[in-house]
């Protein structure tokens, strides 16, 4: 039977049932100990009969169970269907936003009415993508083969033809050239579709793939690790595969089968909700800045003998031909109480103001609430204006949706106050 539950960053989940009646099965509690050992313990913390997750947000998939992890930037502590709807709403967008998902427009209403989880979504994405392939015919290649025929074509492999042939004088021992369908970049597709096939529950989905495995070619399939897709060069021709292959990788990565050969095969998919708001800042700066702001992601120089230092965004502000302003901000996804940063994040805030020559720099958290901000001063280190702030933005809008404005807000609080 198909289970969904949804569930916020650094929440537990137990065995025990929860306020809504949720919980893990023993299998499944061990499947995801398994998966987090394998993966140095990044993803959530062991706890007595269960998991505590960590800063990691997006689904996980065991069997019939699909659990959603989503973000939260607030200390509300409310478990409502329109909570859960609004962040996982913000999630599937920034996602779409920072070109993690092909997803030009995201509504929830389309999205509850269509898939099961968002998982679904990302293999509903495959499947559409091979269709597409399938349908205007998939990529052929030459390769080079050895085999025994009645024909005469390519070189004679003369110690294998002495070998296998001498009574059949009618055969020919050859190395040769094919042109088929047997290549990596297929054999990688077919990889995919078969894992699909063993973990999709959506009987829609279940339909689709087994038709797409009719047609797909006769290849033989092999297994494939992350050096396999180090080999694939984009070309001309490869080009049209690159979103296909994007995905298959996801989930040929992510793929832990059930080596017991039970029913709890996992997919995980899951993203570090620190580097995801960095980057989806960047990229909401990129949208909402003026002509003459340059914003640059993830500069460095160098600090320490070997070691380097690096902002997350570096603001450059043209003020006229010569003259060049200089701003920074480091993005931190966690809550914290209002002015009281850590002394470490103001220590390496304090840092960039003085490789960048920097005179106003900003930490930025999110929240669904306004603070009232103020630059606070450094009392050292270089000559003229020496400030960082302690910014706070919202990430839903008032409707609960993701705010589309909050670039033009971030710039508002570090440049033009």
């Amino acid at each position: 039977m198909a289970r969904l539950i949804q569930i916020f960053e650094h929440e537990n989940l137990t065995i025990s049932e929860n306020h809504r009646g949720e919980k893990l099965e023993i299998s499944e509690l061990e499947k995801l100990y398994a998966f987090n050992d394998q993966n140095n313990n990044i993803y959530f913390t062991g706890i007595r009969n269960g998991v505590k997750f960590n800063s990691y947000v997006g689904v996980i998939k065991i069997g019939g169970l699909t659990i959603e992890i989503l973000p939260k930037a607030d200390k509300n502590q409310s478990h409502s269907k329109t909570v859960y709807m609004h962040w996982r709403n913000a999630l599937l967008n920034m996602l779409s936003i920072c070109r993690k998902i092909k997803v030009e427009s995201v509504s929830e209403a389309n999205l509850n009415k269509r898939y099961y989880s968002l998982l679904d979504l990302y293999f509903e994405l495959f499947i559409n993508e091979l269709s597409y392939l399938l349908r205007s015919g998939l990529l052929r290649k030459y390769h080079k083969q050895s085999s025994n025929t009645t024909a005469l074509k390519g070189r004679i492999d003369f110690g294998k033809n002495i070998q296998k042939n001498l009574v059949h004088k009618e055969r020919f021992y050859t190395f040769h050239q094919v042109y088929d369908y047997e290549h990596l970049i297929n054999q990688i597709l077919l990889k995919a579709l078969n894992i699909l096939s063993r973990i999709v529950s959506n009987a829609t989905l279940k339909d689709r793939i087994a038709r797409l495995k009719r047609d797909f070619p006769e290849i033989k399939e092999i297994p494939i690790y992350k050096s396999h897709f180090d080999q694939i060069k984009e070309s001309r021709k490869t080009v049209p595969y690159w979103e296909a292959i994007k995905i298959a990788k996801m989930i040929i990565l992510n793929y832990a089968p059930d080596i017991k050969g039970g029913q709890d095969n996992m997919l995980a998919l899951l993203f570090d909700m620190n580097s995801l708001w960095e980057e989806y800042v960047y990229r909401m700066l990129q949208r909402n800045k003026p002509d003459n702001i340059q914003v640059n992601f993830q500069n460095s120089q160098k600090f320490w003998e070997g070691k380097t230092i690096r902002p997350d965004i570096v603001l450059t502000k043209t003020v006229d031909q010569d003259v060049q302003e200089t701003y920074i901000i480091d993005t931190k996804w966690k809550i914290i109480e209002y002015q009281n940063p850590s002394d470490a994040d103001l220590k390496q805030m304090y840092a960039y103001n003085i490789y960048w020559n920097c005179r106003r720099s900003m930490l930025l958290y999110p929240n669904v609430k306004e603070y009232p901000e103020s630059f606070g001063k450094f009392h050292k280190g270089k000559e003229g204006e020496n400030k960082c702030k302690l910014g706070f933005v919202n990430v839903l809008d008032a409707s609960g949706g993701l705010d589309k404005n909050i670039g033009r807000v971030i710039l508002e609080k570090l440049i033009e106050n």
